[in-house]
């Protein structure tokens, strides 16, 4: 399929010294360009994405760097930079005096398209994490989705802005995210604080950012999901199962807790007394991983995806596919079994056990072998809540009947209050 690209690249080549613009003019796949890169001392390269080559000859100077940094905005906290009302990214490398030593000229592009092959995910208004490597065009997508839900759906979209990537730089958002309004960042540690600002102040119906990767910005990411409000984000990691082990993000996808076991409970399910379970509902109801723009992996419920890895199921991604007639096909991944294990030495969220190999929720419990061959024993309880014994009886499929007479029973069941007491009833048993 082929995508409508604004690049506007001419004016970032401007911003370079005479003799390099000169030669990348002379490039003849400049639209497919990636980034460009100075370091002081070595020959300046560019890059695409199967290839890199250097430019000219000569070593790049103190003084190209200067010229550059000289025609760009200033550079933020995380030593970033853009081009007012473009979306280039200018990242700086410093020594240990501060001093700029070399420039990452990141290539910025509104890619119109992008989001055919997922957007009936969005328009359901369910929360959506894109996952993928670095430069697989992640937040090319953010940008083009800000751009469909507030132009063509008229949703009122607000972009957390943390480097200025998705708007570009300067007060003026790039034309790129549409009628989208945009909250810049100060720096990236005060991005939680800014998507929590967005909801209380804005009103948005949809919040999109870029890139959450740390624990305050996972529980502002839930706080936003629990007020309504659509939430749409890129996380660092390939997929479910990447995400799903970091314990800074797992909370997006319902979190990992160790539980323990009852033996009756152990005994049903066929597995040990310790096993994993989802903490919490998933922040993000879908999760597409994203091999490239004419390939996705989704998966369209979160929660019942996580619930069988973490019970050792396989899950399959439904892969998507779009031909060059902007066709969607669907069709089932196959997926490798989850195994995290929980520790034995505590109560507490690790991953060092063995996962719960047995059925789902869904799957009626079965009896083991020894139940199924053991006859019926008849109980008396005595000083025992025998509504709620019978719950446990019908729930494990214990080969037991509740009994009202002592003399029809086989047991009789008691607490250690009563057994102290040596009553006459107790004493006849």
């Amino acid at each position: 399929m082929s995508y409508s690209t604004n690049t506007d690249i001419e004016n970032l080549i401007e911003k370079l010294p005479t003799d390099l613009s000169i030669k990348l003019l002379s490039e003849q796949n400049l639209n497919q360009l990636l980034e460009i890169i100075l370091d002081i001392g070595r020959q300046p390269q560019i890059r695409y994405l199967d290839k890199s080559q250097f430019i000219s000859s000569r070593e790049v100077t103190e003084e190209d760097l200067e010229f550059v940094i000289n025609r760009i905005g200033s550079f933020g906290t995380d030593n970033r930079a853009g081009i007012e009302r473009s979306l280039h990214r200018i990242s700086a490398i410093r020594n240990r005096n501060g001093k700029v030593v070399g420039l990452t000229i990141r290539i910025g592009r509104a890619v119109y398209g992008t989001i055919k092959i997922i957007e009936d995910l969005i328009s359901t208004g369910k929360s959506l994490l894109l996952l993928g490597r670095p430069g697989v065009g992640k937040t090319t997508m953010l940008r083009e989705i800000a751009r469909i839900l507030s132009d063509e759906a008229d949703r009122r979209v607000i972009v957390v802005d943390t480097s200025n990537e998705i708007a570009g730089d300067g007060d003026i958002p790039h034309e790129g995210i549409g009628k989208s309004r945009r909250m810049q960042v100060a720096s990236p540690s005060k991005q939680h604080s800014v998507m929590i600002e967005a909801v209380e102040n804005h009103m948005p119906e949809v919040i999109i950012i870029d890139e959450i990767g740390t624990e305050l910005e996972a529980g502002a990411a839930r706080t936003i999901a629990e007020r309504g409000v659509q939430l749409v984000a890129t996380a660092h990691g390939n997929t479910l199962e990447n995400l799903l082990r970091n314990p800074t993000l797992s909370d997006l996808v319902g979190g990992v807790q160790s539980v323990t076991l009852g033996d009756v409970e152990a005994r049903r399910r066929g597995t040990q007394k310790t096993v994993l379970e989802r903490r919490a509902p998933p922040t993000f109801e879908i999760l597409v991983e994203i091999q490239n723009w004419d390939k996705v992996g989704v998966h369209p419920n979160v929660a019942d995806v996580v619930d069988q890895m973490l019970r050792g199921i396989s899950a399959s991604a439904r892969i998507r596919t779009i031909d060059s007639k902007g066709n969607v096909r669907n069709s089932l991944s196959t997926q490798n079994e989850f195994s995290v294990e929980p520790s034995r030495s505590n109560g507490s969220s690790q991953r060092t056990l063995e996962p719960d190999r047995g059925t789902g929720p869904s799957v009626p419990p079965r009896l083991d072998e020894e139940y199924s061959r053991a006859k019926t024993t008849r109980i008396f309880p005595y000083g025992v809540n025998k509504g709620k014994l019978q719950q446990v009886v019908r729930g494990a499929s214990l080969p037991v009947e509740i009994v009202d007479n002592i003399a029809d029973s086989d047991l009789l069941l008691t607490v250690k209050n009563y057994y102290r007491r040596r009553t006459t009833m107790l004493r006849d048993a």
